[in-house]
């Protein structure tokens, strides 16, 4: 991963909604509770990296729970997978993915061929009942993008010269000024956390957060 540069939480939010229209018409868009992801990122972390992602990066990314858009099958247990365990995990259903999960199977094939779009990611966990089960909480943990970094692997796109673009949250650096998370005192902002090259990833995902929409279940 490589560090381009450290960006304000406006800049994070206005390329999340040039890519997530919250109107967009298609099945399932439920793109609020993406944005509601990145707000707890901010909430609980406070600063924001522009970074570039090459396929190892996105290959080890932690995926919250996934119920796979309401279908038969869970995509992504409570516990979490990696992007590469993801796509094993959909090799191994095949063409019965399709069948069990109609609607998260057509959203995997729409971004197949999608145009490399930002994802938005964080260092640890966030609050939230997609990310409490989650094994691995600390690395490149997913907020949004679930379908797409899937898709891409499967369709072979992720070559070794590829680089995309994500929005990573962190903790800010001991010192640092960030913005007052909401209810905190005028002034207040973030402990200490990981550097630049630091990593994360997995969510029970109602959320699937592809301008294409996030998942969305049933209650568990």
């Amino acid at each position: 991963m490589r560090v381009v540069a450290a960006v304000p939480f406006e800049t994070v939010q206005r390329r999340f909604a040039r890519a997530h229209p919250l109107g967009l018409a298609h099945e399932a868009n439920t793109n609020d509770e993406a944005e509601e992801h990145i707000r707890q990122a901010q909430s609980t972390l406070g600063a924001w990296q522009r970074v570039l992602l090459d396929r190892d990066d996105l290959l080890g990314m932690v995926l919250p729970w996934h119920l796979g858009e309401g279908g038969e099958r869970e995509l992504v247990p409570a516990s979490g997978l990696t992007v590469a365990e993801a796509v094993l995990r959909l090799r191994e259903l095949g063409d019965t993915y399709a069948r069990t999960n109609p609607v998260c199977a057509r959203k995997l094939g729409r971004m197949a061929t999608a145009p490399f779009t930002p994802l938005f990611l964080s260092t640890h966990a966030v609050p939230g009942v997609d990310y409490e089960g989650l094994v691995v909480r600390e690395g490149l943990i997913h907020l949004d993008g679930l379908h797409r970094a899937l898709a891409w692997e499967r369709a072979g796109r992720l070559t070794p010269g590829t680089r995309i673009e994500a929005f990573l949250a962190s903790h800010a650096p001991a010192g640092a000024a960030s913005e007052p998370r909401p209810g905190a005192a005028p002034g207040s902002g973030s402990g200490p956390g990981p550097g630049p090259d630091s990593a994360a990833s997995h969510v029970r995902h109602r959320a699937g957060q592809d301008g294409d929409g996030l998942d969305v279940h049933a209650p568990r």
